[in-house]
C-alpha cells in the first residue's frame, strides 16, 4: 500500500458517513486491519479521539446498524466516486 492510499483510507476512517464497509470494498481491509493501520500511523492521542469517535458513533460506521435514513456514504457535494482505488481529488 503507498503513502496516498494509506491516507485516503485514514480520510475515509475519520468521516462519520463513511462505513467500513466502503473501505472494505475500496481496498480490501477488514475493521480490524483499519483500526490496526489508524494505531500505528497516528498519534496514540489521535487514535484514541478516533477510537472514541467510532465506538459511540457506531451505527454510523456499519452498514448494518446504520439507521436506514443514511443513504449514502459520502457527502452530496463530494465527487461522484467509482470502483477506482481512490477518487479523483
Amino acid at each position: 500500500m503507498n503513502a496516498q492510499e494509506t491516507d485516503r483510507i485514514i480520510e475515509m476512517a475519520w468521516e462519520d458517513r463513511t462505513p467500513f464497509e466502503a473501505i472494505s470494498y475500496q481496498f480490501g481491509l477488514t475493521e480490524s486491519d483499519v483500526i490496526h493501520l489508524m494505531r500505528s500511523e497516528l498519534k496514540t492521542s489521535s487514535f484514541k479521539r478516533w477510537r472514541r469517535r467510532v465506538t459511540q458513533g457506531r451505527g454510523k460506521k456499519h452498514l448494518a446498524i446504520r439507521s436506514s435514513e443514511i443513504n449514502r456514504f459520502k457527502c452530496s457535494r463530494q465527487k461522484s466516486i467509482s470502483n477506482n482505488k481512490i477518487s479523483k481529488r
